[in-house]
C-alpha cells in the first residue's frame, strides 16, 4: 500500500459530508473497547479497572472526606499511589507493544508510526488543556501560554506512546541499561537543577527544570521517564507468552514477572527507607507536591508520622523502583488468576475489566461531580456514596458505549485516530 493511495482514502473520507455517521460504521464497537488493549489478556483490563477506581477513590476522597476523617486519604494514598500514575504509565507502554507487534507485516512501519503518534499528540493536546484548567483551579500565578505545560499523567501517557515506539527499536539489555541510568541520575539532576536554578536564577537551569519537572510536577519526567524504557521489555514478554499461548509459557511468564516485582520493590524499600518532610527535602513542596500527603496524615489526634520514606515520595528515585515492583506484582498476580487459572467468570471481575477499557473516559467524567459532597463525609457515609458513585459511572459508560456506540468518549477518538491509513475496503 503506497503513502499517496493511503493519504488519498484519508482525504476521501475526511471530505465526506456525512462523517459523523461515517464514523460510527467506520469505528466499531469493539475497536473503541480494544484500541489499546491487548486481546486475549484480561488481567491487562482488569489492572487498568482497578487502577482507575482507585483513583475515583482518590479524587473523591481528598474533596469529600470531612476534616476528621482527612487524614485517612492521606494515609492511604500515599501507601497504594503504585496504584496511580506509574501503573498508568506501564500499562500504556504496554498497550503500545501490542499495537505495534499486532500491526506489523500488516501495515507499512509509517502507517503504524502516524497511528502512535496520533494517539500520543491527541492525549498530549488534552493534557494541555487539563493543564490550564487544573492550573488555573488551584492558583498557580503562570501566564498563558506557559501554563500549557505540565507533567500530569495524561502528559505523561501521551509522551510515553511515543518514547515507547522508540524504545521498542532498541535491545531489551540497552532499554534496562537506559531505564537504570535514568533512574540513578534523577536524585542528582534534579537537586542540581533546583538549588542553582530556582534560588539563584540561573536562567538556563530555570528552562530545564521547567521542561523536565514542570510548574505542577505531579508525574514529571524524571526519573518517570525509566517507565517507558523497562516497562516495554516486559510488554515484549508478555507479547511472545501470548502468541505462544500454552500454559507453560504462561506460567514463565508469571515467574519471570513475580521473581522481578520483588527485586524491584526490595529494591526500591533498599534504597528509600529513609524519612522526608517538606522541610527536609531540597524545594519542599514546590518539587515535591506529593509530601503534602504527611500533613494530611498528621491531621489527627491519635499518633504522629514523622516523615514520609523516599519510596512514597512520588518523583524520587526509589519511588519509580518501588511502584515499578509494585506494578508487576499487580500484574502477575492478576495475569496468575486470570488468564492462568481462568478466575474470570464472576461478575466483579467482568465489572472491573469494562471499566478499564472505558478508564481513559472514566478519569474525565469522574471528576465532573467531585465538589457535589465537599468536605461533608465521614468514613461510612463516604464508602456508601462513593460505591453508589462509582456504579452509576459505570452504568453511564454503559449506555455511552453500548446503544450510543461510545461516539465522542476518548476511546472513540482514539480508535478513530487508529483508522488513520487503514485502506477504505
Amino acid at each position: 500500500m503506497s503513502e499517496m493511495s493511503i493519504q488519498n482514502d484519508f482525504k476521501t473520507e475526511t471530505e465526506s459530508p456525512h462523517l459523523f455517521n461515517y464514523l460510527q460504521e467506520l469505528i466499531p464497537l469493539e475497536d473503541i473497547r480494544d484500541f489499546a488493549s491487548p486481546k486475549r489478556i484480561g488481567s491487562i483490563d482488569f489492572v487498568k479497572g482497578f487502577a482507575i477506581v482507585f483513583i475515583i477513590l482518590a479524587h473523591s476522597s481528598s474533596a469529600w472526606l470531612n476534616s476528621e476523617n482527612k487524614y485517612i486519604y492521606g494515609i492511604a494514598f500515599a501507601l497504594l499511589d503504585f496504584l496511580g500514575p506509574s501503573l498508568f504509565v506501564f500499562l500504556s507502554a504496554l498497550s503500545v507493544i501490542f499495537s505495534i507487534k499486532n500491526k506489523q507485516n500488516i501495515l507499512p512501519q509509517k502507517v503504524i508510526q502516524m497511528r502512535i503518534f496520533s494517539r500520543g499528540f491527541f492525549i498530549i493536546f488534552i493534557a494541555m488543556i487539563y493543564n490550564v484548567a487544573s492550573l488555573t483551579l488551584e492558583n498557580y500565578n503562570i501566564p498563558f501560554p506557559l501554563s500549557l505545560w505540565g507533567w500530569n499523567i495524561l502528559m505523561f501517557i501521551g509522551f510515553s506512546q511515543i518514547i515507547s515506539y522508540y524504545a521498542l527499536n532498541l535491545r531489551k539489555l540497552h532499554r534496562a541499561v537506559i531505564g537504570i541510568l535514568i533512574i540513578a541520575v534523577s536524585n542528582p539532576i534534579r537537586d542540581l537543577l533546583f538549588v542553582p536554578g530556582i534560588e539563584s536564577g540561573n536562567i538556563i537551569a530555570i528552562i530545564f527544570h521547567f521542561i523536565l519537572i514542570g510548574p505542577n510536577p505531579m508525574v514529571p519526567l524524571l526519573p518517570g521517564l525509566a517507565i517507558c524504557f523497562i516497562s516495554t521489555i516486559f510488554g515484549e514478554y508478555l507479547y511472545d507468552a501470548m502468541n505462544k499461548g500454552t500454559t507453560d509459557a504462561y506460567i514463565g511468564l508469571f515467574r519471570f514477572f513475580l521473581m522481578w516485582s520483588l527485586i524491584l520493590i526490595f529494591a526500591g524499600i533498599g534504597f528509600g527507607f529513609g524519612l522526608y518532610t517538606k522541610d527536609s527535602i531540597a524545594g519542599g513542596l514546590s518539587e515535591y507536591p506529593h509530601i503534602a500527603l504527611l500533613t494530611v496524615a498528621n491531621s489527627q489526634p491519635y499518633f504522629n508520622i514523622p516523615g514520609i520514606p523516599e519510596l512514597l515520595i512520588r518523583g524520587r528515585a526509589p519511588n519509580i523502583l518501588y511502584n515499578l515492583g509494585a506494578a508487576l506484582l499487580v500484574i502477575a498476580i492478576s495475569f496468575y488468576f486470570i488468564d492462568l487459572k481462568k478466575k474470570n467468570k464472576n461478575n466483579f471481575v467482568h465489572m472491573l475489566i469494562y471499566y478499564g477499557k472505558v478508564s481513559l473516559s472514566l478519569f474525565f467524567i469522574h471528576q465532573l461531580l467531585l465538589n457535589l459532597f465537599f468536605r461533608q463525609l465521614d468514613v461510612i457515609m463516604f464508602l456508601i456514596i462513593n460505591l453508589t458513585y462509582v456504579g452509576l459511572l459505570g452504568f453511564l459508560m454503559y449506555i455511552w458505549m453500548e446503544f450510543g456506540n461510545g461516539v465522542g468518549s476518548p476511546e472513540w477518538l482514539m480508535a478513530a485516530l487508529g483508522k488513520i491509513g487503514k485502506k477504505k475496503k
